[in-house]
C-alpha cells in the first residue's frame, strides 16, 4: 500500500475586507480543484474565518496524519517567523500524532514579478515610453528590518531589465516610507508619470489604503501624472507558485535566507529580539479564547534548518 502524499494546509494573514477574505478561500478552494490527489485546506492567523486550527482540524477529521503548511505570503514577515510555527506547534498538541513540514513564503519570485510587470502594463498608457515611468512598490511594512528589506528586494528585481525609469519603495503601514513619503521622493526625484503598484496578493484594507493615499496625493499635485496598479491576484502563476513551495515543503528541500533574521542577529535597535521565543495570534474564534494577547509557544519556533 502506497503512502498517500501530505496534506496541502494553506495558512493567510487575514483581513476585515470580507472580499479579501473570499478571495483567500476561492483560491484554496482553486487549489483543491487542481489537486484532487490530496487534501487541500486554509485558514487564516486572526480578523476573519476560518482560523488556521479550524483548518486542521479539518485535514484531522478528514485522516490526514502527514501535512505541509505554506504561508500565502509575500515576505518572511513576523507571521511567517512566528505566528504560523507557533500556531502550528501548538495544533500539534491539540492533535497527537500529526506530523507537518513548513514550507517558505512566495516572494519575490521571478513567476510573481512577471504578474507584477502585467499589473504595470495594464495601468500604464501604452503610448507612454517605460524609461520616463516610475514605479512605487507599495509593501505591508512590518516591525521587522529583514522583512522590509525584502521589499527592496523585489522592487530591484522588478527594476532589472524591464526599462523602467526607476522602481522606488514604500509602505503602507509600520514602516518608512509612506505612501505619500514614497510619492514625494518620487517626485523629488524627478518623476513625471508614477505608477502605485501595491505588494499584495489579494485585496483588502491595506491595498484600498494604498489607492486612497495615492489618489489624495495625486489630487494635491496636479504637475503629476499617477496611475494606481492592481494587486497581484489570484493568477496562475500564484497557484503554481504555491505548489512548487508544497513541494519543497514535501522534499525538505528549504532554503530559508536567515542571515538578516531579526531573531537570530542583533540588528541596531533590534537586540532584544535575538532568541525570542514565538508567541501565536489568538484568533477571536478559536477555541474559546476571547482574550487579544498572545499566548506564549514553546522555545523558539522560527525554524532555521538548512
Amino acid at each position: 500500500m502506497t503512502t498517500p502524499p501530505p496534506a496541502l494546509l494553506i495558512a493567510g494573514h487575514g483581513t476585515r475586507d470580507e472580499a479579501g477574505a473570499e478571495a483567500f478561500r476561492d483560491f484554496v478552494r482553486e487549489l483543491g480543484r487542481r489537486h484532487p490527489e490530496l487534501p487541500v485546506a486554509g485558514g487564516f492567523i486572526e480578523l476573519s474565518p476560518p482560523p488556521l486550527g479550524e483548518a486542521v482540524a479539518e485535514l484531522v477529521e478528514r485522516g490526514v496524519r502527514r501535512f505541509a503548511a505554506v504561508p500565502l505570503m509575500l515576505v518572511s514577515a513576523g507571521h511567517a517567523k512566528g505566528d504560523i510555527p507557533a500556531a502550528l506547534s501548538r495544533e500539534k498538541e491539540r492533535h497527537p500524532g500529526i506530523t507537518y513540514t513548513y514550507g517558505r513564503p512566495l516572494g519575490p519570485h521571478p513567476a510573481l514579478l512577471r504578474v507584477l510587470e502585467r499589473r504595470l502594463a495594464q495601468a500604464v498608457d501604452p503610448s507612454w515610453d517605460p524609461a520616463e515611468v516610475t514605479v512605487l512598490l507599495v509593501g505591508r511594512g512590518s516591525t521587522d528590518p529583514d522583512a522590509n528589506a525584502e521589499v527592496f528586494k523585489a522592487a530591484r528585481l522588478l527594476w532589472e531589465g524591464r526599462g523602467y525609469g526607476a522602481v522606488e519603495t514604500a509602505f503602507v503601514s509600520l514602516a518608512e516610507p509612506d505612501v505619500p513619503g514614497g510619492l514625494e521622493r518620487c517626485a523629488r526625484l524627478g518623476a513625471r508619470r508614477v505608477v502605485v503598484l501595491p505588494y499584495f496578493l489579494f485585496t483588502g484594507i491595506l491595498p484600498d489604503r494604498v489607492r486612497h493615499q495615492t489618489e489624495e496625493w495625486a489630487a494635491a499635485h496636479p504637475e503629476t501624472e499617477v496611475r494606481s496598479a492592481d494587486v497581484i491576484g489570484p493568477e496562475p502563476e500564484l497557484l503554481d507558485l504555491v505548489w512548487e513551495r508544497y513541494e519543497e515543503a514535501v522534499r525538505g528541500d528549504l532554503r530559508m535566507n536567515c542571515d538578516s533574521c531579526v531573531y537570530r542577529i542583533a540588528l541596531p535597535g533590534f537586540e532584544d529580539k535575538v532568541g525570542l521565543p514565538q508567541q501565536p495570534h489568538f484568533h477571536p474564534d478559536d477555541d474559546g479564547h476571547h482574550h487579544h494577547g498572545h499566548h506564549h509557544g514553546h522555545g523558539h519556533a522560527h525554524s532555521h534548518a538548512h
